[in-house]
């Protein structure tokens, strides 16, 4: 175990000598006995490390991997989880079950967690939908395949049972009105995910205005955890649930991309809440349709694909300051703040590259930077914004 820096006022001896007790217990206490210890609220033991690793007496990354000898999951400060179930939902999508341990923070139904892995020493990330979150701790997420993907192939054909992931903090902004008089959920493909963690937390409880549910898939085969939303619209009296094909051959009672046809047979349409997530093209159509219907109540809506971005601006040259990188460089008007900086090799934190997670907020210093989704200025010295969705107006300086 190495110091960095100040010398700790105690002697290295001792903390050795602590750190190979917990060793001599890791190989003394086995099957439920060393279960139970696992099991133990274990995260207000780790504070006087923590607190020596605030005073830089010792280094972070040298605990974390003395902890990750003890037991997988456990590190000092960022939320790994075990994988305790795998169960395939759809012929490309599995549900996975895990138990995160004790630095979770907790999250709402219909939010994501930013999942990482590392390959060939590269640190990727995705966002996926918190499907279902249990009193005991464990929560659950699905995972679409996608063909070429550089992650999801690796988690549903190698992710096995007993091994770890480290998770990002929970972020979403859909949420589920319990005073609505109804509720219409639409979904295009892994968009359903977000929407059953929302549905399934509704009903538990005890939500009983109508609610329904139109899922949008290529084909049959797509149909995600199709045997539950099935078993559930039996349960309760006020859930209806609808899948529509959009590929060919169709065969289904209901066809097609979306449009109002589809919404023929929902009652009191005007009343409902809506909620919609898929890819950035479905999101559209459904606020094009709530525009032109002149639905008076509330719409909720969220993409898993970027939008697309407004490109009024004419490319300029602008200089841009990375003020902690200490670069000055140049670039343009056009691209997003953190495409420029990825591509003057600096590595900002990030995640779903849309918007929505706000894993790559940085603090504006000086200068103006322009919103690609809906055109605004922002010019605030000391604001936050989103380096993926904001691209310089003018000259900027950013605290990166």
């Amino acid at each position: 175990m190495a110091f960095a820096g100040v010398e700790p006022p105690f002697s290295a001896q001792v903390l050795t000598e602590w750190l190979g007790f917990w060793q001599f217990s890791e190989q003394l206490f086995t099957g439920s006995l060393f279960m139970a210890l696992i099991a133990l609220p274990w995260a207000p033991l780790l504070r006087p490390l923590r607190a020596l690793v605030a005073r830089h007496w010792l280094r972070e990354s040298d605990v974390d991997a003395l902890l990750a000898r003890l037991q997988p999951a456990w590190r000092l400060n960022r939320v790994f989880a075990r994988v305790e179930a795998r169960h395939w939902v759809a012929d490309d999508m599995l549900a996975l079950t895990l138990r995160p341990n004790g630095n979770w923070r907790g999250a709402q139904p219909g939010q994501h967690v930013q999942v990482y892995l590392e390959q060939a020493g590269v640190r990727l990330s995705r966002s996926y939908s918190l499907t279902a979150l249990h009193a005991d701790g464990r929560l659950e997420i699905a995972i679409k395949r996608q063909p070429g993907g550089r992650v999801s192939p690796h988690l549903l054909d190698w992710l096995a049972v007993g091994q770890v992931l480290e998770l990002g903090p929970a972020f979403g902004e859909l949420r589920w009105d319990a005073r609505s008089p109804g509720v219409l959920l639409l979904a295009a493909g892994s968009g359903i995910t977000p929407l059953l963690g929302l549905l399934r937390s509704a009903l538990a409880q005890g939500f009983s205005a109508p609610i329904s549910v139109l899922h949008y898939v290529r084909e049959q085969g797509q149909r995600a955890f199709v045997a539950e939303l099935q078993a559930l619209q039996a349960q309760y009296a006020n859930l209806q649930v609808r899948w529509v094909l959009t590929g060919a051959p169709l065969t289904a009672e209901l066809q097609g991309r979306f449009n109002a046809a589809h919404l023929i047979e929902v009652a009191e349409l005007s009343q409902r809440q809506v909620l919609a997530c898929g890819s950035a093209g479905f999101v559209e159509q459904v606020q094009q349709w709530w525009r032109s219907a002149g639905q008076g109540s509330a719409l909720q809506v969220e993409a898993f694909t970027p939008p697309r971005l407004l490109a009024t601006a004419a490319r300029r040259e602008v200089r841009l300051g990375f003020v902690r990188s200490q670069q000055s460089v140049v670039g343009d008007t056009r691209r997003s703040l953190l495409e420029q900086a990825e591509s003057q090799g600096l590595r900002p934190a990030h995640g779903c590259r849309q918007g929505i997670c706000a894993s790559c907020t940085c603090v504006l210093l000086a200068g103006v930077v322009r919103d690609l989704r809906s055109g605004a200025l922002f010019d605030e010295p000391g604001q936050p914004i989103r380096l993926c969705i904001s691209a310089p107006h003018g000259d900027v300086a950013i605290d990166l």
